[in-house]
């Protein structure tokens, strides 16, 4: 993917996520939406996080189509 590609994703993503989230106003999730929206997130996470090593590779003089989607559990487990 390249970083307009990304962004897409990104896009598609949160509007998925906001349209789940405005459906249930005021009311729980079900399971199922539950964890469709818990997939967003996490998919959202490694987009941003395959943005962010591709900006850092190109601000690094490096190639950023070297840049690798890393495994959920890596990205979800970041310390901030």
């Amino acid at each position: 993917m390249n970083d307009k590609e990304i962004v897409n994703e990104i896009n598609r993503l949160s509007q998925e996520e906001h349209r789940l989230e405005e459906a249930h106003v005021g009311e729980g999730l079900s399971p199922e939406e539950s964890e469709t929206l818990r997939t967003i997130e996490v998919s959202l996470d490694l987009c941003w996080d395959l943005l962010r090593q591709r900006r850092a590779r190109r601000d690094a003089g490096q190639d950023p189509d070297e840049a690798a989607t890393r495994p959920a559990p890596v990205v979800e487990n970041y310390q901030q």
